[in-house]
């Protein structure tokens, strides 16, 4: 596991579960699963190939930016990636398979439209282009490979949405939709796990859940289950007109995935139940 943080962590501890060896590596590996290998390393250093396992039959690289800059971009998903699969690619026997996490930030369409795994990425900032330019990486390794490309991951121990609408801060532009793409940690977690076992995986797939929900809904329907009021409307500002994208996952579910949150509701119903969102 590269980069055991949020949904590294989660995938390693099912992983853990089902009875296989793992190994989590971290510059500093604390506060592993229990059962996790601590692997210490940096993904863009020169002591990678001397910290990883000999006999590694998949990794996945689940590696998080220290920051959202396209220098610390680079250096977590294009730089680490390449570091990584040099060390892997020069073995006399490479793992099976390497399972990436990307992102739908690679697509650019702003207008509401529907986006799948076959519509033109064209990322309309550095963080789609430093993603893109990943892929391509993997995409020419000879060893065998899965992008994930994940919507905005919620989740256990992330509620800055929740206490924004709790504490009455959230807003909306007045008159604008804007759809926003999601998927629960656990989800990208028990996808990624499933995508791994597949005998044939689609070298590509996008980790969304199944309702690609316009962002009034779900501020709307937090607010509800919070007993909070309802998000102010405001005057749209600038780029009010992006209306954003909504994603399929029907290549995902057709590979025999069953989402254990499939929309947001089942999802925040399940982290309110546990302590209100905190």
């Amino acid at each position: 596991m590269a980069g055991c943080g949020y949904v590294g962590s989660a995938l390693a501890a099912r992983l853990v579960a089902d009875g296989a060896r793992v190994a989590g590596l971290r510059r500093t590996p604390r506060d592993l699963p229990e059962g996790v290998t601590p692997l210490a390393a940096d993904l863009g250093g020169p002591d990678l190939a001397a910290a990883l396992p000999a006999d590694l039959d998949l990794v996945f690289y689940t590696a998080a930016a220290d920051g959202g800059d396209e220098a610390a971009y680079r250096a977590a998903y294009v730089v680490g990636l390449a570091n990584l699969l040099d060390a892997l690619e020069s073995r006399p026997r490479p793992p099976r398979r390497v399972l990436f996490t990307s992102s739908t930030s690679v697509y650019g369409q702003r207008a509401g439209e529907w986006v799948d795994e076959a519509s033109p990425a064209e990322p309309p900032g550095h963080r789609g282009a430093v993603m893109l330019e990943a892929e391509a990486r993997l995409a020419a390794s000879p060893i065998a490979s899965v992008v994930l490309r994940l919507g905005g991951i919620y989740g256990p121990g992330r509620t800055h949405l929740l206490e924004s609408v709790r504490a009455g801060r959230a807003t909306l532009p007045r008159g604008v939709e804007r759809y926003t793409n999601r998927i629960h940690r656990d989800d990208a977690a028990d996808g990624l796990r499933h995508l791994a076992m597949l005998e044939d995986a689609p070298p590509l797939v996008l980790g969304v859940d199944d309702d690609p929900a316009e962002r009034g809904e779900v501020l709307r329907w937090l607010a509800q289950a919070l007993a909070a009021p309802e998000p102010a409307e405001v005057e749209p500002g600038p780029g009010a007109q992006d209306l954003g994208k909504r994603c399929r996952n029907a290549l995902l579910r057709s590979t025999g995935y069953a989402f254990g949150y499939p929309t947001f509701r089942e999802g925040y119903a399940a982290q309110l139940a546990r302590g209100r969102g905190l």
